[in-house]
């Protein structure tokens, strides 16, 4: 499987203290994790800032560098790239973006997304 990770989720695996990368091969066994270079852009703009924003930002490119990099695909939001990217890769999407999740949800691919605090599920529909 592929799974293609969000900025939000490497800042909420700081924030709920969570190793996302282990969590992600625990649950899903071999799996091929990506990263969009426009998720990496926006870990960068949020790490140059102070306080624990920036800090999880600065944790998440860490996570981010031992991951597969990839092209985005497609112009506008981030949001509207990380879809294109997961429908081109026919991917699933680690998100805890609501408005994300449903719109990856709505064209029948797989969403790991936060349960609780500290448990991450994968939900298909």
């Amino acid at each position: 499987m592929t799974i293609l990770i969000d900025t939000n989720a490497f800042l909420m695996a700081s924030q709920f203290k969570i190793d996302l990368l282990d969590e992600l091969k625990w649950m899903l066994g071999s799996v091929r994790i990506i990263v969009p270079e426009i998720v990496i852009r926006e870990l960068e703009g949020l790490a140059r800032g102070k306080g624990k924003h920036a800090a999880s930002a600065r944790l998440g490119l860490l996570f981010a560098q031992k991951c597969e990099i990839i092209a985005s695909s497609g112009q506008g939001t981030p949001d509207e790239q990380i879809l294109m990217s997961a429908k081109d890769l026919q991917c699933g999407v680690v998100t805890n973006d609501r408005r994300l999740r449903d719109q990856v949800l709505d064209v029948g691919l797989p969403v790991v997304s936060l349960a609780g605090k500290q448990k991450l599920e994968l939900i298909r529909r």
